[in-house]
C-alpha cells in the first residue's frame, strides 16, 4: 500500500523519466526475430520487465535484467539494460501463468509465428480496464496466411509454409494489433501494408529497431507501413524512447499538488496536446533540451478531455486529468474513447470527495477546493499513480491499497515522489 499525506508544501524539484514500458517489453518480445545477442538499452526498473524475462524464458532464451545497484533513482536516471540471447529453434508456447500476469505478452504471438510458423499463446491478463480484444492480431495473422483459432484458453496460429505478405487494415488504430502484425511481417515473403496503424511514438521506437536488425520499413510515424519481408533478422543494441506517460504523469503531479516540477528525460513534442491543455488551464511551461518543467502556483481552470489514439490525448493520462479537474475551477467533461472500464477509477475518486457523475464514456467532474483523505483501491497502474496524486490535494491521510499494480510502470514511484516534497510513503497491510 502508499499512503499520502495532507500536501502541506508545494512540490519542487527534478524528476528522472527512463525507458518507456509499453516500448521495452515489446522490443524485448521483437528480439526473438533475430537468433542471437540483442541488447535492449534504457529499460525501466518495473515489474513487468521482469515478467516479459520470465516468458522469454521460457521460450528459450537467455535473459540478463541489469540495473545499477548504487543508482539513485531521485537524483539520476538509472538506465537498466536487458541482454537477450536468441537461439535457432525457439519454444513456441506461451503459457497462462505467465502470460495472464501482463497483458503485452501477447506480442510474443507475431515473433512467434514468423520465426517458428507456428505459436500457441495464452489469452493474456493484465489491467482491469476493458475488453482490448485480439480480433484485429488474429484477422490479420489469417491475411497474411495463417490458420488462427482459439482454443482451451489459448490463441493458436499455424503458417507451416511461413507466412505471406498481405494488405491489412485496421478497424482502429490498435497499438497492440499494429506491434504484433508488424513483427509478424517483417519476415513474411513479399510486400505487407498496415493501413490505419497505430502512431505512437512506442511504434517508431518499434520499427527503428526492426530497421537496424534489416528489415525493410517504409512510412515510419504514419498511418500507413509498408514492410518489404525478408529472409533473417540480426541482433543489434537499440535503447528505449523516453515513457511519454511517466512525463506526462509528472507534469500532473504539479498541476494537481502546486509547485515546480522539472521532468528531466520527458520529451515535450510527444505530450504536445497534453501540455496545452495545462498551460490553457493556467500553469507555466518551459522546454530545454534535456525535458521540460511546469509551475502552478494557483488553482488551474478545469478543461475538458476526449481519449483518442496518438496525436491525441491518450488514455493512459486521463485518470491524471479527472484528478485534476476534481480540484480545478469549473466542470470538465471527460471522454473515454479507448477503454470502456477505465472509469473503475471514478468511483475511487468519489471516496476522496470529488464531485463527479458517470454516464457511459463520459464523466462531468465538477473541482471542489479540496478533497478528503480516504482509503481506495487501485485497479491498474495510472489509476493507482493517480489516486496517489489526488491524495495531495486532500485533507487527511489517503491509502492506495493493491499499490503493486503502480510498481508495474512507474520506478520508485512514491520514494521520487517524496524526493520533490511529498509526504508520501509505502506502508505494510492487507489489501483493502
Amino acid at each position: 500500500m502508499v499512503s499520502a499525506g495532507p500536501h502541506a508544501r508545494p512540490l519542487e524539484g527534478t524528476v528522472y523519466v527512463g525507458g518507456a514500458k509499453n516500448s521495452a517489453l515489446k522490443l524485448m518480445a521483437a528480439a526473438l526475430l533475430a537468433p542471437g545477442t540483442s541488447t535492449i538499452n534504457n529499460v525501466p526498473d518495473i515489474l513487468d520487465v521482469t515478467v516479459m524475462g520470465e516468458l522469454l524464458r521460457r521460450l528459450g532464451c537467455e535473459v540478463d535484467i541489469a540495473h545499477p545497484a548504487d543508482a539513485d533513482p531521485t537524483r539520476e536516471l538509472t538506465s537498466g539494460r536487458v541482454r537477450i540471447t536468441v537461439p535457432e529453434v525457439l519454444d513456441w508456447e506461451a503459457p497462462y501463468e505467465l502470460v495472464r500476469r501482463l497483458r503485452a505478452s501477447i506480442a510474443v504471438l507475431g515473433p512467434l509465428v514468423a520465426r517458428c510458423h507456428r505459436a500457441s499463446v495464452a489469452l493474456p491478463g493484465g489491467d482491469a480496464i476493458g475488453s482490448r480484444g485480439l480480433d484485429m492480431h488474429m484477422t490479420g495473422l489469417r491475411e497474411l496466411g495463417a490458420e488462427v483459432k482459439v482454443e482451451h484458453g489459448q490463441v493458436v496460429a499455424d503458417a507451416p509454409t511461413g507466412l505471406t505478405g498481405a494488405s491489412l487494415w485496421l478497424d482502429f488504430p490498435s497499438v497492440g494489433a499494429t506491434e504484433n502484425l508488424l513483427m509478424a511481417s517483417v519476415l513474411a515473403t513479399g510486400t505487407s501494408v498496415i493501413d490505419n496503424a497505430a502512431r505512437e511514438p512506442e511504434i517508431a521506437d518499434l520499427c527503428h529497431l526492426l530497421v537496424a536488425m534489416g528489415a525493410r520499413i517504409d512510412g515510419i510515424g504514419s498511418s500507413t507501413l509498408t514492410i518489404e519481408g525478408v529472409d533473417r533478422l540480426n541482433p543489434v543494441e537499440h535503447t528505449t524512447v523516453s515513457d511519454r506517460i511517466v512525463a506526462g504523469t509528472w507534469a500532473f503531479a504539479p498541476a494537481i499538488a502546486g509547485g515546480t516540477v522539472t521532468v528531466a528525460g520527458g520529451v515535450a513534442s510527444h505530450l504536445d496536446l497534453v501540455l496545452d491543455k495545462l498551460v490553457d488551464a493556467g500553469a507555466e511551461l518551459s522546454t530545454h533540451p534535456d525535458g521540460f518543467t511546469v509551475s502552478v502556483g494557483k488553482r488551474l481552470r478545469s478543461f475538458d478531455v476526449v481519449t483518442l489514439p496518438f496525436p491525441g490525448f491518450p488514455t493512459d493520462l486521463q485518470p491524471f486529468a479527472m484528478a485534476l479537474a476534481s480540484v480545478s475551477d469549473g466542470t470538465a467533461m471527460i471522454t473515454e474513447n479507448v477503454f470502456e472500464s477505465r472509469f473503475m477509477f471514478a468511483q475511487e475518486l468519489a471516496r476522496l470527495g470529488a464531485d463527479l457523475h458517470t454516464d457511459g464514456h463520459h464523466a462531468v467532474v465538477r473541482g471542489v477546493p479540496l478533497l478528503s483523505g480516504a482509503p481506495v483501491v487501485a485497479h491498474d497502474i495510472r489509476a493507482g499513480a493517480a489516486l496517489v496524486l489526488a491524495g495531495l490535494a486532500g485533507q487527511g491521510v489517503t491509502t492506495v491499497a493493491e499499490s503493486q499494480h503502480i510498481d508495474r510502470g512507474y520506478p520508485h514511484f512514491a520514494e521520487v515522489l517524496a524526493s520533490i516534497g511529498a509526504d508520501v510513503s509505502r506502508v505494510p497491510g492487507p489489501s483493502l
